[in-house]
């Protein structure tokens, strides 16, 4: 055998062999001689008393499954104290090497589910749990230490034991997750900022009332951002509620039809193709009232892109073209856009500030929507600590390759 190979992990180990049998790979390793001090009396000794071959699992080594045996010696001093050599190789009491035991740590985290891990490094599913286990209590705290001055929360579909809807938090501004609560309970949400939430002085949320009270009662008056995806849905709600009743009295065919071309009311005018504009004048003539409603979302749609321009400087008159807006809705008396604007009224400072503060939770529906698919990956996740880690981990290692082993 050529001795002069270099493995990862054995730059200390002195190779005494290495064969194939049964389709593995076993390597028969021992440590070279050294003093070691005496845990007893703190002397230092190489009188050796015996040696003792321990079997241990080792990372795949030219895709074949290794085994290594360890020749593992053991020293006497002369108190009469014996005690085993220190070696990299392998903790106290483990079967799996260091190196092996590092890799599932961090396939663990970027795998699909913790039975796919462990066939990939020949363990049980108890151990890659347990090593996944063990990270989180080292890497993820328990409880946040500070919250940062802008945060952005949203809710999220779990099942676990705690619930049915988890709610995230993240750093509005570097966009990272930064806990996870067990419920979306205002009393939870109400607690947990008390606790955490002294600097905080922006929050972005959905519109949400529980979670508006709950920040408003535990940080006083903090700057409440809405998301401008969940205040822009509610004109397209009511677009397409027109839309729905209006078309059950056509006739089947221009009823499903419409229905199947419904995206040319949802378009803007200015990105419709020459057969969308077809179809939308089609069935906008078919109705006086679907027409009122297509110019209603057409002119939000132009207060949204002016108000994105005027930003901060010119919020005053993004404030009046809305009042402007508001008087639109109530000549069209469309029942439908009347319920929308009554929500848009009762969320009018929130929606304000987003284009005062220009903050989103876009970033977060990116997140959440990953946590999903690490569910529906797992088949689900029935304790919701190890799946408050595994989302957390998820994203503080996010750049940390698996090509180990």
């Amino acid at each position: 055998m050529n001795s002069n190979i270099k493995l990862p992990g054995f730059e200390e180990v002195i190779v005494m062999k290495m064969e194939e049998v049964e389709e593995k790979l076993t390597i028969h390793v021992e440590m070279p001689v050294k003093p070691h001090l005496c845990p007893l009396c703190k002397s230092p000794t190489e009188k050796i008393h015996d040696y003792r071959v321990q079997k241990i699992k080792h990372l795949k080594i030219f895709e074949r499954q290794t085994l290594l045996f360890y020749r593992r010696r053991r020293y006497v001093c002369e108190c009469g104290k014996k005690f085993a050599e220190k070696t990299p190789l392998v903790k106290r009491y483990q079967r799996l090497s260091v190196e092996l035991n590092q890799a599932i740590k961090i396939r663990s985290i970027k795998g699909k589910t913790f039975k796919e891990t462990a066939e990939v490094y020949g363990a049980s599913s108890s151990t890659v749990v347990r090593r996944f286990d063990q990270l989180a209590e080292s890497t993820v705290n328990e409880e946040a230490k500070e919250l940062p001055k802008v945060i952005a929360i949203d809710e999220y579909k779990g099942d676990t034991r705690e619930g049915k809807y988890q709610l995230i938090i993240a750093n509005g501004i570097t966009k990272e997750p930064i806990d996870i609560l067990p419920n979306r309970y205002k009393n939870t949400i109400k607690h947990y900022l008390r606790k955490f939430g002294a600097k905080v002085e922006v929050v972005v949320m959905d519109m949400s009332h529980s979670f508006k009270a709950a920040v408003q009662q535990a940080l006083g008056k903090p700057v409440i951002v809405a998301d401008r995806f969940h205040f822009v849905r509610y004109i397209y709600w009511a677009m397409d509620g027109v839309r729905r009743r209006v078309q059950s009295g056509w006739h089947d065919y221009d009823r499903k039809k419409c229905k199947r071309m419904r995206h040319v009311f949802y378009k803007r005018s200015n990105k419709l193709t020459e057969d969308d504009k077809w179809y939308l004048r089609r069935y906008l003539d078919l109705s006086p009232e679907l027409q009122k409603a297509y110019e209603l979302k057409e002119q939000f749609c132009l207060w949204f892109d002016e108000a994105k321009q005027n930003g901060e400087k010119d919020i005053l008159q993004t404030k009046n073209a809305l009042h402007g807006f508001y008087e639109l809705v109530n000549q069209a008396d469309i029942p439908e856009f009347a319920k929308a604007v009554q929500t848009i009224k009762n969320w009018q400072i929130e929606i304000l500030n987003s284009f005062s503060y220009n903050y989103s939770n876009g970033f977060l529906e990116g997140i959440n929507n990953l946590t999903k698919v690490m569910k529906r990956n797992a088949f689900g996740f029935r304790s919701f600590k190890r799946f408050r880690a595994k989302i957390l981990l998820t994203h503080k290692y996010k750049r940390l390759g698996t090509h180990i082993g």
